[in-house]
């Protein structure tokens, strides 16, 4: 923190950038740093493509029909395309729900690292710059597999869910829904010496998130994006409105981490965002196979977990447009 501080007053944005790059690339002690290999296919195919000057890469469950949901999922720092699949296992969660699943990656010459730029002013908009153009994957996607426009959800981990964050905010027409695990709200920072502030002390103030309805996973042993960010974003989606708390549930993966949930509705009933707290948890994504840098197997499903609350599965909350709680 005080090097970064340094490189910003002294003018060297990038070397600063870098230092959160190294910040944010921090995995789970005891898992492998080495590249990670693919996600379970899981009985389907796995495509991969481009848009709008971004690959990507496709899964489409077997047998998957029009009218299906589909997933963009945004990669962490220092990942890509495969290793998110990989330390997510949403592949398998995705084919058993029957939803087909893009994950947008970003290019080497934008970050380095591989981050999204949730950060820039000019990367935290409509129609301009990085939110251009995942919206521009989904679209192109969503044309070719004929997906149910009210059934498309958008998640991400890290700097990706910081990205999601953005994407609800900016394209509410066209996601139903935003997973934000272990990140950042919208509009939590501005510039490099901002982000960088926000991952260690979470904002106070927040933006409003708009309308999407958010699911927020985040554990509270979290040393690279303070775990009080779980608890902005959650505010974020609720700037506004008149929520009444739906329920608080504790519980405890099998033979792994206890949990505690809660979720928020508006008054005609429909859920505008819940909130998992993992203890324990560091800065992983919940429920991933073990052995996999960014995966921590003794949470709770957080894949799965999201699946639901997108409405995507048999046991779906429904936040899709015109659900209710179910």
């Amino acid at each position: 923190m005080t090097e970064a501080t340094r490189l910003v007053r002294e003018g060297r944005l990038l070397d600063a950038t870098a230092r959160i790059q190294e910040r944010l690339g921090g995995g789970v002690p005891g898992t492998s740093s080495a590249a990670s290999s693919p996600g379970s296919r899981a009985g389907g195919t796995v495509t991969r493509g481009s848009a709008a000057g971004l690959a990507y890469r496709l899964h489409v469950p077997r047998g998957l029909p029009a009218g299906a949901p589909l997933l963009v999922m945004l990669h962490g720092g220092t990942q890509d395309a495969d290793g998110f699949a990989a330390c997510t296992g949403m592949d398998a969660a995705a084919e058993r729900a029957g939803v087909a699943v893009v994950y947008p990656e970003q290019s080497r010459s934008a970050n380095a690292m591989g981050y999204w730029n949730w950060f820039r002013p000019g990367d935290q908009a409509r129609d301009a710059g990085e939110p251009a153009m995942i919206a521009a994957i989904t679209r192109t996607v969503a044309a070719q597999l004929r997906t149910d426009p009210a059934r498309v959800a958008v998640a991400g981990f890290s700097a990706g869910a910081a990205m999601a964050a953005v994407m609800a905010a900016a394209y509410p027409d066209l996601y139903c829904g935003a997973g934000v695990h272990s990140g950042l709200p919208y509009r939590a920072a501005g510039d490099v010496a901002s982000a960088f502030a926000a991952m260690s002390s979470p904002p106070g103030a927040v933006a409003d998130a708009g309308p999407v309805p958010l699911v927020v996973v985040h554990g509270d042993a979290d040393r690279t994006v303070a775990p009080g960010n779980g608890e902005a974003v959650l505010r974020s989606a609720l700037v506004g409105a008149e929520p009444g708390r739906l329920d608080r549930t504790t519980g405890r993966a099998p033979g792994g981490r206890d949990w505690t949930r809660e979720r928020f509705s508006e008054p005609g009933g429909r859920v505008l965002a819940e909130s998992w707290t993992v203890h324990g948890l560091g800065h992983a994504w919940s429920g991933g196979p073990g052995g996999v840098q960014y995966a921590d197997p003794s949470g709770p499903d957080a894949s799965t977990a999201m699946l639901a609350f997108f409405g995507f599965t048999a046991d779906r909350v429904g936040v899709h447009p015109g659900a209710a709680v179910g």
